[in-house]
């Protein structure tokens, strides 16, 4: 018997439509024929079935995130997760299970009612499952990891036979494979995660500060922070936005776990060879911490170009000089590089012991831009390009939820030597290639 699509079902002639298809990226917008917003786990399994049965592509969608619009397409169906979104948590065994359509502010709010937090993003819109499954990095990294290396299972719906589908669970026990690459492989290439259980960890009160400096000293506050921020005590995460000179802004922004007055000696090493305008520093409950890492804006569809690369070593004076001179030159006031410090316990694994590999990175880059006129497209996008390019010789590799399609050896920039195991699990789980997209993990061919 042919299967039937199931849950909420949109077309392209119903009035929800144009809302039900937006993703955060309206850059090269697409419409796909059937948006199924899946209610619980049969829906996922029902339109999967349906999917394979009619030869239909698809693509799988959660927070809609995807810099690349990999979860949306023309014609084809959208299975959307995002209305399985409950969370619930074991206080005595500090898990907690999490639908895998739930977004992150969703998630910090629903733990934190019980006392607990997961380390995760900062933008309330982005979804879990896209965040776990690329690795998931954040303000409690560098003390708790990435929001995978807590993941402790998760059931996912995966291809069967010729047309079927069926739910597997995996774990460090059962499917390890597949657990292995839920750590980091990327969403989408080897089905469709429904539920994940995560270990989660106590948390009260924390501490932030904000720095803030004129652009024109970019190159000796870059130069302190990062030769500062990824060496400091591992409760204190720290990230800077280099933005576009027309601003003249530089800001360090952390959060520490523990008391104000630690953090404030801390961050001395950061101001005293500096010169800042501002300073501030605040110990507050943690919900109110995460409200203040939230970016409203970065919940708002628009036209944007993302990219980025990691650092390894220090950036030498000559390529900090390259980044300035990009900013002085930034397409819009919005464009800008932003870095995140990593090592600490994000050091403590093994590169290839999860498919998030830059495991010995000392920061995280994201280059930025977005614009509101479709004339000013080309120039933000080859500003971007161009960043990284002459970037290069100082960074490697990219983080798999910042995906490029400029990148042309994308399988060693997101995965590094982890790819050849990544297609060993996807000939496992997925042979005929059914969950692909344009940067999706291939199988081996005969």
């Amino acid at each position: 018997m042919e299967s039937e699509l199931t849950g909420r079902i949109v077309l392209s002639d119903d009035p929800e439509y144009r809302k039900a298809r937006k993703n955060l990226n309206l850059f090269k917008s697409k419409f796909p024929g059937a948006i199924v917003f899946c209610q619980e786990e049969k829906d996922v399994l029902n339109a999967l079935k349906f999917a394979r049965e009619n030869d239909i592509p698809f693509r799988v969608r959660s927070g809609r995130h995807s810099y690349q619009n990999f979860s949306i397409l023309n014609k084809g169906i959208v299975i959307d997760i995002s209305e399985m979104n409950t969370v619930s948590v074991n206080r005595f065994q500090r898990t907690a299970i999490i639908e895998a359509g739930a977004d992150i502010g969703n998630v910090y709010n629903s733990l934190w009612e019980h006392g607990f937090a997961l380390p995760a993003g900062t933008e309330y819109s982005v979804g879990i499952a896209g965040l776990t499954l690329g690795g998931g990095i954040g303000y409690l990294s560098r003390l708790y990891g990435l929001t995978c290396d807590n993941l402790l299972g998760a059931r996912i719906v995966v291809p069967k036979g010729e047309s079927g589908a069926e739910i597997i669970e995996a774990t460090k026990y059962k499917n390890r494979e597949l657990f292995w690459a839920c750590c980091g492989g990327g969403g989408g290439n080897f089905g469709i995660v429904t539920l994940f259980k995560f270990r989660v960890h106590p948390i009260k009160d924390v501490s932030l500060f904000r720095v803030e400096w004129d652009f024109d000293q970019l190159e000796n506050v870059y130069d302190v922070w990062q030769n500062w921020a990824p060496f400091t005590d591992n409760k204190l995460t720290s990230s800077i936005e280099l933005k576009a000179k027309s601003q003249n802004l530089l800001l360090a922004e952390g959060q520490y776990v523990g008391p104000k007055e630690e953090l404030i000696e801390l961050i001395r090493p950061l101001i005293k060879v500096t010169e800042p305008r501002k300073v501030q520093v605040a110990e507050l409950p943690f919900n109110k911490a995460f409200d203040y890492f939230n970016y409203p804006a970065g919940n708002i569809p628009s036209y944007f170009k993302r990219s980025g690369s990691f650092v390894y070593e220090p950036i030498p004076e000559k390529g900090i000089k390259i980044m300035k001179r990009f900013l002085e030159l930034a397409p819009n006031e919005d464009a800008q590089i932003w870095q995140q410090a990593l090592s600490g316990a994000v050091q403590k694994v093994r590169p290839t012991n999860t498919a998030y590999y830059h495991r010995n990175a000392l920061i995280a880059q994201e280059y930025n831009t977005t614009w509101k006129n479709g004339e000013e497209a080309s120039k933000n996008i080859q500003w971007v390009l161009a960043l990284r390019k002459h970037l290069e010789p100082y960074t490697e590799g990219d983080y798999v939820n910042w995906p490029d399609l400029s990148i042309r050896d994308w399988p060693e920039t997101y995965y590094g030597e982890n790819f050849d195991r990544l297609r060993k699990v996807k000939n496992q789980i997925d042979p005929m290639n059914v969950f692909r997209f344009q940067q999706s993990i291939p199988p081996y061919k005969d």
